[in-house]
């Protein structure tokens, strides 16, 4: 179907003016059409990946939230120290722990004390 509108418009990608035939033409080219569709899907696709990662990296601190029990390791991933850290407060007694055969287990209520929010 051929129409006899002649419609100038600009164009969705590159901003340049050209004619168009029908009202719902947006680009000047398949060209054009097809660069800005790649493009469309490259920053679907980017953000995509970037809710996946942002859900990969929640995932283990809910999960650890949840324990009522932490190991040293456990601890330092939730606080964001280091073993030393996590060692030096066990030490000066700043955080209760108890050893459980060899491995040594903290308490989320008393985490919870030593770092109020």
């Amino acid at each position: 179907m051929t129409s006899n509108l002649r419609l100038l418009r600009i164009c969705g990608h590159c901003g340049e003016e050209f004619t168009a035939r029908t009202t719902v033409t947006k680009f000047c080219s398949q060209l054009c059409g097809s660069r800005a569709y790649k493009q469309r899907a490259r920053k679907s696709a980017a953000k995509r990946s970037d809710r996946e990662t942002e859900s990969r990296i929640s995932a283990p601190l809910t999960a650890l939230q949840a324990q009522d029990f932490l190991s040293v390791d456990d601890a330092c991933i939730l606080l964001g120290v280091s073993r030393w850290t996590i060692g030096r407060a066990v030490k000066s007694g700043k955080l209760r722990a108890s050893r459980l055969g060899r491995r040594i287990l903290i308490r989320r209520l008393d985490v919870d004390q030593l770092f109020p929010c």
